[in-house]
This record gives structure tokens, sequence and C-alpha cells, in this order.
């Protein structure tokens, strides 16, 4: 049994619930497409049976970014490279990352 569990932010309130799902319950989907809709503000994954993932970007951020050093790099993949960005939060350790990436240059 393969299980995994994903960080799904939730609108109605701060921070990110975790969903545990049981991945051979669903049959294989292909992702369409991933992209960031500016106007909701998440990052948004469409898939071929015609379910989608929204990730409430806002919400990741005020969870994993401490300073605005690392909302910038958070930043750039959701604009940049949000398949990247996508596959960080849901498959990923956000912080980890972040730790890893971020370089803090004060500014003068």
């Amino acid at each position: 049994m393969h299980t995994e569990a994903r960080l799904i932010p939730n609108r109605d309130s701060d921070g990110l619930m975790l969903f545990m799902m049981n991945m051979e319950d669903y049959p294989m989907k292909h992702l369409l497409s991933c992209e960031f809709n500016i106007d909701t503000a998440c990052v948004e994954l469409k898939y071929s049976d015609g379910s989608m993932i929204a990730i409430y970007t806002p919400a990741v951020e005020n969870e994993v970014a401490d300073n605005m050093y690392e909302r910038s790099e958070l930043d750039w993949l959701i604009y940049n490279a949000p398949a990247e960005y996508a596959d960080l939060i849901l498959n990923g350790d956000p912080k980890a990352y972040l730790k890893a990436v971020t370089e803090y240059k004060p500014l003068d």
C-alpha cells in the first residue's frame, strides 16, 4: 500500500492542512497544465481526469517563509517555475529548500 502525504493550503484558516491519501485508490492521471493564476493567488495544476489542485500561495508563504528573502525565493518559483514550485510544496521539503538556496543580503 502506497500512502502519500500532501500539504494543501486552506483558504479558511492560516497555514496548511495535511491530507493523507492512499494512492492505490486513484487511477494514474497526467498533468495537463500548471500555471500561476494572479487573480486567485493560486498555482493551479490541471489533470487529464478533470481534477485540479490549487495551491494558495500566500498561505504557503505564511507557513514556511520566515523573512523577505525566503518569500522572494518562493515568489521567483511561483512566477518563473510554477511546476517546480508545486512539486516542492506537494512532494518536497520547502523549509529545507529555502535554507539551502536563500541568500541573505542586507540592504545598504
